[in-house]
């Protein structure tokens, strides 16, 4: 699956636009120039959704941890293999007498040894069996738990991508806000000098004004901070944010998408795998109490390392050889009578861990089931808020057109210019945060589903990481010294990245640019 079309008309990319100047006259009957916006061509985006999402997805060190775990739980298996498998061991030793009373004299008084033992392991009560089993399950646990945290990373990446050109519009309709306010305050205070307007129109320009220019400044810090969270999230700065595409294949029905994410949801499945191999630790419990065999087989080479006293005297037979060598074969049955109720302790004890998990997939059930109605709902939600908002634009842009013509002929205030001004911000403002959140519930709804990972969303930029690569690397090893080189750190690091200001340097989306002022009143 690719993104290809754009989720909604109206882009999310909403910041700042050229400027043109504009000749116009006052009531004052004195002319005064007054800044609009204009087309002109924009910026060409220097990042896109996919870009972000394919750094994330090579550099976010949350992400490459939860690998590096999963590399970790892949071991679980040979260890588990490791208990069925024959151990070889060495032995050295040396020995010298100094003094004994009672030694005879003709015996040696250095004795060195050396030893190898081999130890097979025949038969262990299916405890070996049934670790190996409950390690593999855990092991597609941990992919599962990685498909999981991978869809919950890239909604934090698109979540932040969309806060970015979110609070990049809101800046500039603030930005636009203030401009339109302070020309408007100037125009006050010239109709105010000629005795058309009284100082308390002077007063609420004024107050309103202050009031823009503080909303402009808490708009200007959460651009800030929306953009160093992009940058700890994906690891480098924004630039010029392109518009999201599409997201692919979203439900229309609430059931569907329920039904899906039942059937796909990674945490789900990981619940499931956790309860699956808690059934193979009660066997392996059971194991403690049932008979083991193993076959040893063993080889000791002695010498006495030239104490051997000289016996040239004594008969051939009773003479003390200077070195030899010895082998033992010998089978071990251990069965055990009674071992203080341990066994029946770690039987209960894996039961009730099993119940534990049992709830716990139920409980993982419940989530899924509520997390994929709330993103269903909220994402309708939110689309039918762009819609109620485009509408709400577009009548404020109306009614402010008709305020500043109708306070030209003396039937309007400028209080009532100023509130018509406020309300088609707050319309604007709106509008674009109803955007965003309707792309955010829209990704988490997929990510719900199970269908927002790399390889659903089609990323590029290198080979996708599979987990079960490293898996079979190393589940049949089992040479002691086969370790892996020193880990190195993988994501970036955001220590040089620059710190982040408020400018914004794209256009506004045509639908939220203010009507032009003819009147002289506003801009």
């Amino acid at each position: 699956m690719r993104f290809s079309t754009l989720l909604i008309g109206a882009s999310l990319t909403a910041i700042a636009a050229p400027a043109a100047a504009q000749t116009v006259t006052t009531r004052a009957g004195t002319e005064k120039t007054v800044t609009v916006t204009t087309s002109a061509p924009a910026p060409q985006p220097t990042t896109t959704l996919r870009d972000a999402l394919v750094a994330t997805y090579n550099t976010n060190p949350d992400l490459q941890g939860e690998r590096a775990t999963l590399r970790a739980n892949d071991e679980n298996v040979p260890i588990a293999r490791s208990q069925g498998l024959p151990g070889v061991s060495s032995s050295a030793g040396f020995s010298n007498g100094i003094y004994d009373t009672d030694s005879n004299p003709l015996a040696p008084s250095r004795r060195g040894t050396l030893g190898l033992d081999v130890s097979v392991p025949l038969y262990s009560g299916g405890s070996v069996r049934n670790s190996v089993r409950a390690a593999e399950t855990r092991v597609e646990a941990g992919r599962a738990n990685l498909r999981g945290a991978e869809a919950e990373i890239f909604t934090q990446a698109v979540t932040a991508y969309v806060d970015v050109l979110r609070d990049e519009s809101i800046v500039r309709l603030n930005q636009l806000n203030v401009r339109a306010l302070t020309v408007n305050l100037q125009a006050t205070r010239d109709r105010f000098e000629v005795g058309d307007l009284t100082r308390t129109d002077v007063a609420q320009s004024e107050a309103r004004l202050a009031l823009a220019e503080s909303q402009l400044r808490q708009a200007e810090a959460r651009l800030i901070g929306s953009r160093e969270n992009y940058i700890r999230v994906i690891g480098m700065p924004p630039g010029v944010l392109a518009q999201p595409p599409a997201l692919p294949n979203l439900p229309d029905d609430v059931t569907v998408a329920e039904d899906t994410a039942l059937a796909n949801n990674p945490n789900l499945e990981a619940a499931q795998k956790n309860r699956d191999a808690t059934k193979f630790d009660i066997d392996v419990a059971k194991a403690g109490r049932l008979p083991k065999v193993s076959l040893g087989v063993g080889g000791d080479y002695y010498n006495y390392l030239g104490s051997v006293p000289n016996q040239a005297a004594l008969p051939a037979g009773s003479r003390t050889p200077a070195d030899g060598f010895s082998t033992t074969l010998g089978a071990n049955l251990t069965l055990p009578l009674f071992q203080g109720g341990r066994p029946a302790a770690q039987v209960r004890q894996a039961q009730a861990r099993r119940a534990a998990a049992i709830e716990g997939v139920t409980f993982a059930e419940r989530g899924v089931i509520a997390q994929a109605r709330s993103a269903f709902a909220t994402y309708k939600s939110a689309l039918r808020v762009i819609e109620s908002s485009r509408v709400a634009v577009e009548a404020n842009r109306l009614s402010l057109e008709g305020v500043r013509a109708e306070n030209s002929v003396g039937t309007r205030t400028i209080l009532d210019i100023l509130n018509a001004e406020q309300e088609l911000l707050n319309a604007q403002v709106n509008y674009v945060t109803a955007e965003r959140d309707a792309y955010v519930a829209g990704f988490t709804l997929l990510a719900v589903m199970g269908r927002a990972e790399a390889e659903d969303l089609g990323l590029e930029g290198g080979p996708l990481y599979d987990p079960v690569a490293n898996y079979k690397r190393v589940r049949g090893k089992s040479w002691d010294w086969s370790d892996d080189k020193d880990p190195q750190a993988v994501g970036t690091s955001t220590r040089g990245t620059p710190t982040q200001s408020p400018a914004v340097t794209a256009p506004l989306d045509p639908l939220l640019q203010r009507p032009v002022d003819t009147t002289g009143t506003n801009p």
